[in-house]
């Protein structure tokens, strides 16, 4: 299988509010960006989007390397927490509903088609593909105020 970097990042102005998604693809020295927004939604949902839809541009099953500044995110997938969540019909350990489950659902069919490996990073800071996706993601929102 090819190795694939995924870098993405949701944002919102106003939670919730207009938001915007961003993601970058790098396969063998070469990126493609990725960005949407939304009129109306949460940061949540747009960092799940990014992953989604950056997953969901590659063409067959991959390695990835996923690169999220998203702590919901990125816990999770690798915890396992989402699917936990789906066990139990999307109630979360505490009792209460797990949010945004028509993504997570999504979500969690494309990673049994590809491999994932999770990378956290702090955002807003030195990696300049989570910068530059979080760029993107800041320019769909302010298209949609």
């Amino acid at each position: 299988m090819k190795t694939v970097t995924l870098y993405t990042d949701g944002a919102c102005s106003g939670n919730p509010g207009p938001g915007g998604w961003g993601a970058i693809l790098e396969y063998n020295g070469t990126e493609k960006e990725l960005s949407g927004g939304e009129e109306n939604t949460t940061n949540n949902r747009m960092e799940l989007t990014a992953v989604i839809q950056g997953l969901q541009a590659l063409k067959e099953p991959c390695i990835v390397e996923l690169y999220s500044d998203s702590k919901y995110v990125i816990d999770a997938l690798e915890k396992g927490w989402a699917w936990g969540w789906r066990k139990k019909n999307w109630i979360k350990s505490d009792k209460k509903p797990a949010l945004n489950p028509d993504l997570w659902e999504i979500l969690l069919q494309l990673t049994i088609k590809h491999e994932l490996h999770y990378h956290w990073v702090k955002g807003h800071a030195e990696n300049p593909k989570n910068n530059r996706c979080d760029e993107l993601a800041v320019a769909q929102w302010k298209l949609l105020k």
